[in-house]
């Protein structure tokens, strides 16, 4: 147990090798080898009640919380499951992601793949920075609930440049609380050599933008293939017709040849 509770610490912050100060990179080694990789940039949108002027109603103002670069870290690495957990303000605002490795029966057998299962945020209102003047402060839970995010082939890194929203559920009235992600590169498991991302699963949305990007290049090519195509056809049909023997239209002038 001495020996796992050592290996879960084993853990580092590197945000600040990131050219992006919005972006956060935290790694896991377990035996002086790197388990659990994870970049990314995030946000949460909490929402959060106040009075109103008249000291009688109540309004919704909303709290923008961002990860914070110099934020505490955790984990864990397993088999088949692994956690990343992260602290920032004093421990005002924990977020915990738990990842699920487990097998699929296919049509072309059993197929592994992992996912990020569990997504738990906890924060309190009372602090000053981001909540203002809330209302029945306190500490709060936003959490997911049978999550299936960020699915990836076993054996491969994950990596979505574009902006992901996830939904949590909060103790806080059943708020719903909105966890923001970009540039995300994530690996819990499988990892080939220290600080090495395996080869990367990209997210449906980067595939679309890959291939609306690729797609006028593609269209302009063909196109002037078939240009190139056509242009040659009608060089060579010039050069047959021109070398043919010309037959004269006109009869009178049969009796002059041969």
């Amino acid at each position: 147990a001495a020996a796992r509770l050592a290996a879960e610490q084993e853990v580092e912050n590197l945000s600040g090798l990131s050219p992006n100060p919005e972006k956060d990179i935290f790694v896991v080694r377990e035996n002086r080898t790197t388990c659990l990789m994870a970049e990314f940039a995030a946000k949460f949108i909490v929402p959060y009640d106040v009075w109103a002027s008249n000291y009688v109603d109540l309004i919704t103002e909303q709290a923008d919380i961002p990860l914070s670069r110099g934020a505490e870290m955790k984990g864990k690495c397993g088999t088949n499951e692994s956690e990343l957990e992260l602290s920032w303000l004093d421990q005002a605002y924990t977020l915990k992601l738990s990842f699920l490795k487990e097998g699929h029966n296919t049509s072309r057998g059993l197929e592994a793949s992992w996912r990020l299962s569990r997504i738990q945020f906890t924060y309190d209102s009372s602090e000053r920075t981001y909540f203002k003047d809330a209302v029945s402060p306190g500490k709060y839970t936003a959490s997911s609930h049978r999550l299936s995010a960020l699915v990836t082939p076993a054996g491969r890194s994950y990596e979505c440049q574009a902006q992901q929203t996830i939904s949590l559920v909060s103790t806080d009235h059943q708020k719903s609380v909105q966890l923001l992600l970009s540039e995300v590169r994530l690996q819990p498991f499988d990892i080939p050599a220290d600080f090495v991302f395996s080869e990367e699963h990209k997210c449906p949305v980067d595939q679309r933008e890959q291939l609306e990007e690729t797609l006028p290049l593609i269209l302009g090519l063909i196109l002037g293939l078939v240009i190139v195509i056509t242009l040659g056809i009608y060089h060579i049909h010039h050069k047959l017709t021109a070398s043919q023997v010309q037959i004269p239209r006109d009869r009178s002038q049969y009796k002059h040849m041969g």
